[in-house]
């Protein structure tokens, strides 16, 4: 049974960082380079299921830090709500197979976004649009939460609030800021809904030491995901992560912000890079541990 070393006991391999690989895959790789857990994305557990997803990530002896993802909850319309709350107790169903308490919700962009990453819907006639409403489509956000959270309670699931760097606000997520993020998360138990600090997307905040504190006096810090901000941005801005210590993130200064709050959870490694997903995964797996030991170990 892999336990981790003493170095890496808190580290996780988020699967999008070894896209190549499947689920046993990820898990076995992890497993051969000592460390203790795993961050999930749900492509790769409904590939076999998320019992038995459950029982592969168990024989290894690892434990699951969180599930990815929950959310897309902009819709206006009947069927697109629908379709979302669907789909999202779904997600919550299967975190809890898994055994993870932490469901991360990336909470949608505008409904005007055709696709994550693809072009606007045409702009009507008549001067405007409920499409292109970001406080209206945020306030939708705020409504969906409300729908999901008796049933994530039920489920003993946090619903983890994660906000995404602006430059991804009109497709993926109208939430920019932990500040934002905490906002949505006031009116409902901090066991039920959370947040998660990654450290591409917020590493630019101005504001971001004081509500990191926040989250940490509000018992919301449910994740930390480290990985680099790395110019110049590839042609889709999803894939400009990199290694940490490859770009511009100051890892010291914010790891030592979530040790202050007193987050004591697993810090996962998520990257979305070409030249890194075309990299052999143990590769991958040995340069982040690495980076981790020498750059967050230290701070936390």
């Amino acid at each position: 049974m892999t336990t981790g070393s003493p170095d890496l006991g808190r580290l996780s391999l988020n699967t999008a960082t070894t896209k190549a690989w499947d689920l046993r895959e990820a898990v076995e790789g992890a497993a051969r380079a000592g460390l203790p857990a795993v961050g999930l994305w749900r492509d790769r557990v409904q590939e076999v299921g998320a019992p038995l997803a459950a029982k592969i990530v168990a024989d290894a002896g690892l434990r699951v830090s969180s599930l990815c993802r929950g959310g897309f909850l902009t819709a206006s319309d009947d069927a697109g709500i629908a379709a979302a709350l669907e789909d999202n107790r779904a997600a919550v169903v299967e975190a809890a197979t898994l055994g993870t308490r932490e469901l991360v919700f990336v909470v949608g962009g505008l409904p005007a976004a055709s696709a994550p990453g693809g072009p606007a819907l045409p702009y009507p006639p008549g001067g405007t649009d409920p499409a292109r409403d970001l406080v209206a489509t945020r306030a939708r956000v705020a409504d969906r939460i409300a729908d999901l959270v008796p049933f994530a309670a039920e489920h003993d699931v946090r619903i983890v609030l994660e906000p995404l760097h602006p430059i991804f606000a009109a497709d993926r997520a109208v939430i920019s800021t932990l500040g934002q993020a905490l906002d949505l998360a006031a009116p409902f138990p901090a066991e039920t809904v959370g947040v998660v600090v990654d450290t591409y997307h917020v590493w630019w905040d101005p504001d971001l030491e004081r509500q990191i504190a926040r989250a940490g006096a509000e018992g919301r810090l449910a994740g930390y995901q480290v990985c680099d901000w790395v110019l110049p941005l590839a042609a889709d801005a999803l894939l400009s992560r990199g290694h940490v210590g490859d770009g511009y993130v100051d890892f010291a200064t914010i790891t030592r912000w979530v040790a202050a709050a007193g987050y004591t959870g697993d810090v996962e490694v998520e990257i979305f890079r070409q030249e890194i997903w075309d990299a052999p995964g143990d590769e991958t797996v040995a340069t982040l541990a690495d980076r981790y030991v020498r750059h967050v170990l230290p701070h936390l």
